[in-house]
């Protein structure tokens, strides 16, 4: 979420260069106000890779048990902005023990040594928050066994980083990162002796930001559940360390923790994951249940649209639709083309998936990421519901665009289930075909009927239709409905029943059928998932057919087997270590 250097206009860089010089000159801080409560949540696993020399950063490997972090040529800005970011300081003090707190305390100071006068590519407001909320939150393991000068010098580099932000946090793109560049200055000012002029400016700050950046059903222009969780946990900390230092919480901050709360309960699956939609994971393990507690309220989840997204649940299973046209603006330059695409989790257990987001895999990756064929949804004529162009020519970024405009829905309850219908005109514009989905989930939580519809709705439709059925020589619109499985469900086709059934790992089996209007086929898929070094390899069921009327109707449905027992005991899913030693896609480095 940071903002790279090459996505900077060149008067912003200017100024970061700046006023990260002239930080040099600021007086620096003694010590803490109070020792501070650690509040990130790292991943061991990760942390544990690192102790042991394996550092994976935005997709790349470099495995060495004495090559130094900064030693490291960073293969392109997303590696640089993760290690400026010190995440990965999280995920060392994780792990905890001498060995974590070693390498911690090394890297810690050779960036200091590098970097804390000011210089180098991580002094930009975005970057400088993340780095300021985790130095503070894991000083009491860094700082332990440190000489008096060493912890001088890291006093030092924050006050210096917090000067910085209060200069520069309006840099910031408005929305994620602007917060988090004042969430890291407030923390800094109300941590740091002698720093607290530097907290009322910034509270009010943020208060602006969060009725800015929050509307009023608790949701963010990007539409990315994961970006919204990231920003609750986010308000979290900032009211917690207001709270500490005895200081008021503006209302404002308040209410924009309890706009958000129901919203991501909406956006979360059976399993307390998070439904993956624009760029958004399913988010670090317990961090949302951990977040959720932390900002109390009601615990019930939003009710009818959340984000532009709409959850059905019922027993042990949950769908979450992508019910609303893709973001717009600055927003759409990491957007999707999923709009009707939906998830579906049984248990603990995801089933039907989107592949995910790409970027940690590079720019190709990223690509099919956002494609329609990626999602859980229909694609027309082997195109997506919205296209990509570059933003400009320097950036490298790509904005989706046209796409659907219209999302008509409606949400029923009828007796024994609850039903949801939308449609999006996404198609209509090339060929003049409206695309329409209908889900029937019954409260028993064993059967998801569900209808897919193609029709020209008015007579320019139809024309349109006419045109572009005239230019595939009569053969019709080809049409794939994509069903992406998650890597952890067996597939087992049966062509004689023309059915597939999907085994979970808690004993489940899920059967898909349908009305034979289409072609049934299993196919291979991909699961893309950040801290990997390529996708995951997967199978995704495809129904295939050609529309060649003014109307295509197909119906199937996913139902537990008979044989399935309506309650099963689950299990954990077993960590698995997801660092491969290679990347056959060429994006791992290697130093020996």
């Amino acid at each position: 979420m940071a903002t790279t250097g090459s996505t900077l206009g060149r008067k912003d860089r200017l100024l970061n260069r700046h006023y990260a010089w002239r930080s040099r000159y600021k007086a620096a801080g003694h010590g803490f106000v109070r020792e501070p409560v650690p509040r990130t949540i790292g991943n061991a696993l990760r942390g544990q890779r690192l102790v042991e020399g394996k550092l994976l950063f935005a997709g790349y490997l470099v495995t060495s048990d004495d090559t130094d972090l900064w030693d490291v040529r960073a293969p392109d800005g997303a590696f640089e902005n993760e290690r400026q970011g010190f995440d990965w300081l999280d995920d060392l003090a994780a792990v905890g023990g001498f060995q974590a707190r070693r390498k911690a305390q090394r890297w810690l100071r050779v960036w200091i040594d590098l970097y804390g006068m000011g210089a180098g590519p991580g002094w930009t407001p975005e970057l400088t928050g993340r780095r300021v909320i985790r130095w503070i939150n894991n000083a009491m393991f860094v700082l332990h066994g440190l000489k008096t000068a060493e912890r001088e010098q890291f006093h030092a580099a924050l006050s210096r980083q917090a000067w910085f932000l209060s200069k520069r946090w309006r840099a910031a793109r408005p929305g994620v990162p602007r917060i988090e560049a004042l969430c890291g200055l407030i923390y800094a000012a109300l941590s740091l002796e002698g720093h607290a002029v530097l907290a009322d400016p910034a509270v009010t700050a943020l208060a602006h930001e969060c009725n800015a950046a929050i509307d009023g059903a608790g949701g963010l222009p990007s539409r990315n559940p994961e970006e919204l969780l990231h920003v609750l946990v986010l308000l979290n900390w900032a009211a917690a360390a207001l709270l500490e230092a005895g200081r008021g919480t503006p209302p404002a901050l308040h209410e924009a923790i309890d706009r958000v709360a129901p919203t991501l309960r909406a956006l979360a699956h059976g399993d307390g994951a998070l439904a993956r939609f624009h760029g958004g994971g399913r988010g670090l393990e317990g961090l949302l249940e951990h977040a959720l507690a932390d900002a109390g309220g009601k615990r019930k989840p939003r009710q009818g649209t959340a984000m532009g997204f709409i959850r059905l649940a019922a027993a042990r299973t949950s769908v979450i639709i992508d019910a609303a046209p893709p973001p717009k603006g600055w927003a759409a330059t990491d957007a999707h083309a999923s709009t009707l695409a939906f998830e579906m989790t049984s248990a603990r257990r995801p089933l039907i998936v989107n592949a995910g987001s790409g970027v940690s895999f590079g720019p190709d990756w990223r690509r099919v990421g956002r494609a329609t064929a990626a999602h859980s949804t229909l694609c027309l004529a082997g195109q997506s519901s919205a296209g990509l162009a570059p933003v400009d020519p320097d950036s490298g970024l790509e904005a989706l665009t046209g796409g659907p405009t219209d999302v008509p829905m409606e949400r029923t309850r009828v007796h024994g289930s609850q039903r949801f219908e939308a449609g999006h005109d996404g198609y209509v514009a090339a060929c003049g075909l409206t695309h329409a989905r209908a889900f029937e989930l019954f409260d028993d939580g064993r059967t998801l009927e569900a209808e897919d519809m193609l029709f020209a709705m008015q007579d320019a439709d139809e024309a349109r239709f006419d045109a572009a059925l005239a230019q595939s020589d009569g053969h019709g619109l080809g049409a794939d409905i994509h069903f992406h499985l998650h890597p952890d469900v067996e597939v087992e086709q049966d062509r004689v029943r023309n059915m597939v059934r999907l085994m979970l790992a808690n004993g489940e089996t899920w059967e898909f059928t349908h009305d034979a209007r289409f072609t049934l086929s299993v196919e291979p898929g991909y699961y893309l998932e950040r801290g990997r070094l390529e996708p995951r390899a997967t199978k995704q069921i495809v129904l295939s057919g050609r529309a060649m009327d003014y109307a295509t109707r197909v119906r199937w449905a996913l139902a537990k087997s008979a044989e399935t027992g309506i309650a099963l005991r689950d299990v954990p899913m077993d960590d698995v270590d997801e660092t491969d030693e290679t990347d056959e896609t060429g994006g791992t480095q290697e130093n020996s």
